[in-house]
């Protein structure tokens, strides 16, 4: 969790108000003028978005807002991050708190883009962690690494097929000693830059108190998990990640399968499969669940889905509390 100044000196504020196909937008001038546009939340759609608010936004300095909405901010958010601009992703519920307290909405109002672009200006969010240059390249760097692993093991497979020249079982060899000198190399170069940064060094070392996680997944929640902050609980940071069904939590028809959103973060997803095996044999809590659901008749992949979320709950936990994991610690058995 990175706690970032805001120091951008925006004069020129534009609310997002996200779904999953569309941008509506308001962008607010330092005199209060607004301005609305609605653009398709697709890589074409982000990059309009961009040109109208530098066209209408003439030379000021802008500020983006958004309110976290799963996974649906995720690409819009690092597009702008990418072309350098101030971009705040926030909890819904602290703009609705603030629409309250100022008048801007009653409490059922839901925040619309010219409100999140009020609070943008009034509040000045801090700006998204996944924006700032330190989790951008070690998003980059966990993701090299992931391409790396991905690619040794499809050598791997290769050189387990029955029949294979020696010629090509050599040159396969001597590929996947490269791969794996490289993969050593990254790993490296991830350590040693989540050391040069205190607060990823901070998270890091919270998050290895958790059994299961190592240095490496614990690499990858940082790079792919965005600011807790930004998520009202630990059932919102799992359906971000696309570990959010349900029945194996409601009791209910054992039969039906378990759902993950597709929309979710899939890196994220993979981080925690190796991981939640582990997890399910050395980490009370996730034991626990584990046990119950095979007891109570679910299949396998059901109970490990379960064991995922449960593992990126207790991750959370970790994270919003700031206290290393203990099995009984309510934020992150309960949340």
């Amino acid at each position: 969790m990175e706690h970032q100044d805001h120091t951008n000196n925006a004069n020129v504020y534009v609310g997002i108000d996200v779904s999953k196909d569309y941008l509506d937008a308001c962008l607010r001038q330092s005199d209060d003028r607004t301005t609305s546009g609605k653009f398709d939340n697709v890589p074409k759609g982000h990059s309009q978005l961009l040109k109208w608010a530098k066209r209408l936004g003439k030379s000021g300095s802008i500020h983006f807002c958004m309110e976290a909405t799963g996974a649906y901010h995720d690409a819009c958010a690092m597009y702008l991050a990418e072309n350098d601009q101030n971009v705040s992703v926030v909890n819904p519920h602290k703009v609705h708190h603030w629409m309250i307290a100022t008048g801007e909405g009653n409490k059922n109002d839901k925040a619309d883009a010219r409100s999140i672009s009020a609070y943008c200006r009034a509040v000045a969010p801090p700006l998204w962690r996944n924006a700032s240059p330190e989790v951008r390249e070690l998003t980059a760097l966990v993701r090299h690494l992931d391409n790396l692993e991905e690619h040794a093991g499809q050598q791997k497979n290769r050189l387990s097929q029955p029949g294979l020249p020696a010629s090509v079982t050599k040159s396969l060899q001597t590929l996947l000693k490269q791969i794996e000198v490289e993969i050593a190399a990254v790993e490296k170069l991830i350590k040693e830059h989540i050391n040069n940064h205190p607060d990823l060094k901070r998270d890091r070392d919270l998050l290895v108190t958790i059994p299961g996680i190592a240095d490496t997944t614990a690499a990858k929640i940082l790079a792919e998990l965005p600011d807790v902050e930004q998520f009202a609980s630990a059932k919102i940071a799992a359906k971000y990640a696309g570990l959010s069904p349900s029945q194996y939590e409601s009791g209910t028809s054992v039969r039906k399968r378990t759902r993950l959103y597709r929309a979710g973060n899939r890196n994220l997803r993979r981080a925690l499969y190796m991981p939640a095996m582990t997890a399910m044999r050395y980490n009370e809590p996730v034991r626990r669940l584990y046990d119950r659901l095979i007891d109570s008749g679910h299949k396998g992949a059901s109970a490990l889905a379960a064991a995922m979320r449960k593992l990126l709950m207790i991750a959370y936990g970790v994270l919003k509390s700031q206290v290393p994991f203990r099995a009984d610690f309510p934020v992150m058995s309960h949340h």
